[in-house]
C-alpha cells in the first residue's frame, strides 16, 4: 500500500525537512516488507490564497484517486502508536492500494473536506504547526511500520 502524505505548503530545507527525509528512509527501508510504502510527500502551495475552501480544491486533486483519506485534525481520534499500526495493517490488508494523510495549512482543513475523510486523526488537543506535524507524522508512519515488523523501535 502506497502511502502519501499531502501537505499544504513548502517545507523548504533545515531541520524539520532533514527528519522528514530521515523517517520516510526510514520507513521504506522498513515497510517494504510489509507491504507499506513507499511514502511520498505531496506539498501542495497555494499562491493565490482563497482560504481553505481554495486549499482544500487543491489538496483534493493532489490525492490519488481512489486513496483512503485520513485529515489531520484536532477534532480526530487520538490513538497510541500501537492501534495506529493496526490501523494501516486493517487498510492494507483490506486490499487498500493507497492512504494519503492530509496535512492543512494555517487555519487547518476545510470541514467539507475534512467531513470527506474515512479518519481523522489527532495528535492532540494542541494545535501543531503543519511543519512540525509532518515531523510527528512521518515519525508515527515509520513506528508503526516498526512495530508491525516486530522491531525494537517502540517498547511500552
Amino acid at each position: 500500500m502506497r502511502v502519501h502524505v499531502c501537505a499544504m505548503g513548502r517545507l523548504r530545507g533545515g531541520p524539520e525537512a532533514d527528519l522528514v527525509s530521515d523517517y520516510t528512509t526510514r520507513f521504506d527501508r522498513t515497510g517494504r516488507a510489509l507491504g507499506l510504502g513507499p511514502l511520498s510527500v505531496i506539498q501542495v502551495d497555494d499562491r493565490k490564497g482563497g482560504g481553505m475552501a481554495a486549499e482544500a480544491q487543491l489538496l483534493r486533486r493532489a490525492v490519488p484517486k481512489g486513496s483512503i483519506l485520513c485529515c489531520l485534525d484536532e477534532r480526530g481520534t487520538v490513538e497510541p502508536s500501537p492501534a495506529f499500526a493496526r490501523r494501516l495493517a486493517g487498510w492494507r490488508d483490506a486490499g487498500q492500494s493507497d492512504v494519503t494523510f492530509v496535512i492543512g495549512g494555517v487555519d487547518g482543513i476545510d470541514p467539507g473536506l475534512r467531513a470527506e475523510a474515512q479518519h481523522l486523526l489527532s495528535f492532540g488537543a494542541m494545535v501543531w504547526p503543519h511543519m512540525l506535524v509532518r515531523v510527528m507524522l512521518a515519525e508515527q508512519l515509520y513506528r508503526a511500520a516498526s512495530i508491525l515488523a516486530g522491531g525494537p523501535y517502540h517498547r511500552t
